[in-house]
């Protein structure tokens, strides 16, 4: 009875610890990553604008080639939506929608819902700046991690989970925009 006590007492003294220890942790995550491409800022721009331009270089296209993709809302304008579903759970199924769209500051913000394998959201962006010989892009997302898993953030490595796929698809931005 005595080392039941004691089991008690060290696993709620972690679950506590757990609980103050992840309320201090923000819930908010960023991650994001850019390419420098030999071609001007607006020619970049006009591969980013839309959701359609943007799925010309997905790299979760690859993923599954019959992915069914279904578009609503006017092109490059707020609303309009890109709705997929896949039999393969690495693709799973969800919609992206634009939110806004700043061409005067080359900034495209959406939302994306994830609603299978599993549910998540995530405010997604991508800017193109000029620069030197050319331009910069950045493609990244923001995204909220409930409490008490706030604590996870410490632990996880974004770069590791999806910095190929978000290089895979700057690279193939870069091909795209740098074609005569």
């Amino acid at each position: 009875m005595k080392i039941l006590k004691w089991i008690i007492i060290v696993l709620a003294s972690i679950l506590i610890i757990w609980l103050v220890a992840a309320a201090l942790v923000s819930g908010e995550f960023k991650y994001e990553k850019s390419i420098s491409i030999n071609a001007p800022a607006e020619k970049v721009w006009q591969n980013t604008n839309t959701l359609k331009a943007m799925d010309q270089w997905s790299p979760w296209n690859d993923i599954d080639l019959k992915m069914r993709k279904d578009w609503s809302g006017t092109t490059g304008q707020p609303g309009e939506k890109m709705c997929w579903e896949s039999k393969n759970d690495n693709a799973g199924k969800g919609c992206q929608e634009v939110k806004k769209v700043d061409t005067a500051g080359k900034r495209i913000d959406t939302s994306i819902q994830f609603l299978a394998p599993y549910q998540s959201s995530a405010d997604t962006y991508v800017t193109v700046i000029p620069e030197a010989g050319g331009s910069k892009a950045t493609w990244g997302f923001v995204s909220q991690i409930p409490y008490p898993f706030t604590l996870m953030k410490l632990f996880m490595n974004m770069d590791g989970a999806i910095g190929k796929d978000y290089q895979k698809g700057l690279s193939r931005l870069k091909e795209i925009s740098e074609k005569p």
